[in-house]
């Protein structure tokens, strides 16, 4: 499994915003306002991730009075940091498309409203994702110091 790219994720921003700005071209009269509760909930998601990456690590590295990460809670860990990842990047796309199209009617005031949670949602999206890339980078296991990286070199296929 490779790492997730900031690039991969920004490309799915960029594809959630452009599609949420042409739904909200047709709908967005009919749209109740946007709740402001899923901030808390992003923003209670990246701490997990941020601590849960922080334990893993010093786990990984085996750090003195830790157990030792089990392999298995470490593969869950990643899957769980590519999929919040992609998860938060969609929603930051989402808020990203609300602050778009509501940019031009910022004088009424649920449109504002709506914009400032879109805003403040992707913001959170945003941390979100950053601490999936920190739990994902955490459960990388390092280079053993009394491994040759040229055996790796000679033990690689040839194409």
């Amino acid at each position: 499994m490779k790492p997730t790219r900031v690039s991969t994720l920004a490309v799915v921003t960029v594809v959630c915003a452009a599609a949420c700005w042409l739904l909200l071209r047709l709908v967005y009269a009919h749209l109740p306002p946007l709740p402001w509760t899923g901030v808390p909930a992003l923003l209670v998601a990246a701490a997990a991730e941020a601590w849960l990456g922080y334990d893993l690590k010093g786990r990984i590295a085996g750090r003195r009075g830790l157990k030792p990460a089990v392999p298995l809670f470490a593969s869950r860990m990643v899957a769980l940091a590519k999929a919040s990842s992609l998860a938060a990047a969609a929603i930051a796309g989402i808020a990203a498309g609300f602050d778009l199209y509501l940019a031009g009617s910022l004088t009424a005031a649920v449109p504002r409203q709506d914009a400032l949670t879109a805003a403040i949602t992707f913001a959170a999206a945003v941390v979100l994702a950053c601490a999936a890339l920190y739990l994902e980078y955490c459960c990388r296991v390092p280079d053993a110091p009394d491994r040759d990286p040229s055996d790796d070199q000679a033990r690689a296929p040839r194409s």
